[in-house]
């Protein structure tokens, strides 16, 4: 399996070397890969193994005792972790009676003495082999290329954090999203934390409309340029979005300020209304702001906000009918009649939308992209990230995405309070028609939800990914609060009647 892809050789010229590189495995490794380690007594085997661990478990003090005699210790970490030390075990077939198949399901499985299970070990393990070099250890690492290409990019994030001056800077996983971004917690010398945004550049996904990608036409960034961009003239206009200390636009990798952990959601994972309230006032000051379509970010780039436009609109709204009535209907399509009728109302909302309040809508302005900063005053105190996928389009938007939060529950009187309150701050404004962007709020809510009830169950179906259909219910509530508006009525007769959602709504 691992016949053709390039080995990985590496040299650690000390024990603090060994410890850096068993820490970027931690963030390299995924469930259900098994780490060999090969090398002769005193290697650095268990060097490594506990820098590993305590890296997985975010614990510089995890006692991380010898599985010689015990034959294997569990980690209940973010990832399971197993360690198996195999130099007494007296037969191969052992090892499932170690409980080893399971614990390969269910997370990592690290193994010492590797050569003593022969081949009962997995074909597609990572084969890592320590050996003395002089003063330090050489590390040779043959795996599928899959497991290889991790590996590889931690090593690259490494190079890219010595070339920002942080050669010995402590890395630690702190999240993934919904794409297929990662971030990464980084301490320097000076131990304050730092955040790393992974960004791998991907090969282009099959054409899904006029022979283009999803991202092209739903204008989902894909390299790090539009969020540079956006970050740097949100700074310019006194909002608080991070710095941007080092890039690396080639390879995806972004290191940024770290504007704090606190959210807007409280301990039991409910709105804290002040936030919310200050997260809204944010969004007001913020949509009295003109903001210029074109930003330079280098000599030599400039990056276009895209327009939301009406194939992009209807491209998101789509997902109600590829993902979310099969899935409703028990793997029943849409019919041709469904589809075009859907598709034609949507048109004719979208032509309602031409003279709606067009500015920067930042797309995702919800509890998972707020940063709260309570020792800041104003507007500051609202910390803004995830931003990439920036457009230029109808205002209403990112309210609507603020006051129905995809990721929790906005009670009606938290809702009346919010709208409230962008309201009263919108209407001493020259030119602000509160009518209109009523008109257009329900319609950007409307685009918005059908694009969730879609996307939660492709995210589930498509990519594994089921934690997202608990949103659901409250997806299609908001929805049916949408779907009041008079403008909306054929979007709700027809929602009724594919059963989306009920006429008592």
């Amino acid at each position: 399996m691992m016949t053709g892809t390039p080995g990985i050789s590496l040299f650690l010229k000390d024990e603090a070397e060994t410890i850096r590189f068993g820490e970027d495995l931690a963030l390299a490794l995924k469930r259900g890969d098994c780490l060999a380690l090969s090398g002769d007594l005193g290697a650095g085997k268990s060097s490594l193994a506990r820098a590993f661990l305590r890296a997985m478990a975010d614990d510089n003090e995890l006692e991380v005792p010898s599985p010689t005699f015990t034959l294997v210790q569990a980690y209940d970490l973010r990832i399971p972790v197993a360690h198996f030390d195999l130099y007494r075990l007296g037969d191969p077939a052992e090892l499932t009676e170690l409980g080893f198949d399971e614990a390969l399901e269910d997370g990592i499985c690290l193994v010492e003495w590797p050569e003593v299970a022969r081949d009962e070990l997995p074909a597609d393990r990572i084969a890592l082999r320590l050996e003395q070099e002089g003063a330090g250890r050489r590390v040779t690492i043959a795996a599928p290329e899959k497991q290889a290409a991790r590996i590889r990019r931690v090593l690259a994030i490494r190079a890219f954090l010595a070339d920002a001056g942080y050669p010995r800077a402590k890395r630690r996983f702190l999240t993934g999203d919904a794409s297929l971004r990662a971030y990464e917690a980084v301490y320097a010398d000076d131990e304050k934390r730092r955040i790393l945004m992974d960004w791998p550049p991907l090969p282009e996904g099959p054409p899904v409309l006029d022979g283009k990608p999803y991202p092209k036409v739903a204008h989902i960034a894909e390299n790090a340029y539009p969020f540079v961009a956006i970050a740097n003239v949100l700074r310019q206009e006194g909002f608080a979005a991070p710095e941007v200390y080092q890039v690396d636009y080639d390879r995806g990798i972004v290191l940024l300020e770290d504007l704090g952990t606190d959210g807007v959601l409280d301990a039991q994972g409910q709105a804290i209304a002040e936030r919310y309230r200050a997260s809204v006032a944010c969004l007001a000051h913020l949509h009295k702001h003109a903001i210029p379509q074109d930003i330079r970010v280098t000599d030599s780039h400039v990056h276009h906000i895209p327009d939301f436009d009406r194939t992009a609109m209807k491209m998101e709204v789509r997902l109600v009918l590829d993902w979310h009535l099969p899935w409703k209907r028990g793997g029943v399509a849409a019919s041709d009649a469904e589809r075009n009728e859907y598709l034609a109302i949507w048109d004719g909302l979208i032509d309602e939308l031409e003279t709606s309040e067009k500015n920067l809508l930042l797309r995702d302005f919800h509890s998972p992209n707020i940063i709260w900063r309570q020792s800041e005053t104003g507007i500051a105190r609202v910390g803004l990230i995830d931003f990439q996928d920036a457009m230029i389009g109808p205002t209403a938007y990112d309210l609507a995405s603020i006051v129905q939060d995809a990721r929790v529950t906005i009670a009606p009187e938290l809702f009346q309070q919010l709208m409230d309150d962008y309201l009263s701050l919108r209407r001493a404004e020259r030119g602000f028609d509160e009518a209109r962007f009523l008109k257009s709020w329900a319609i950007m809510s409307a685009q918005r939800n059908c694009k969730l009830s879609g996307l939660w169950v492709r995210l589930m179906q498509r990519d594994g990914k089921p934690g997202y259909i608990k949103h659901m219910p409250r997806t299609l509530s908001y929805l049916s609060v949408a779907l009041q508006h008079e403008t909306l009525a054929p979007l709700r007769d027809w929602c009724v009647r594919a059963g989306i959602v009920t006429s008592e709504s």
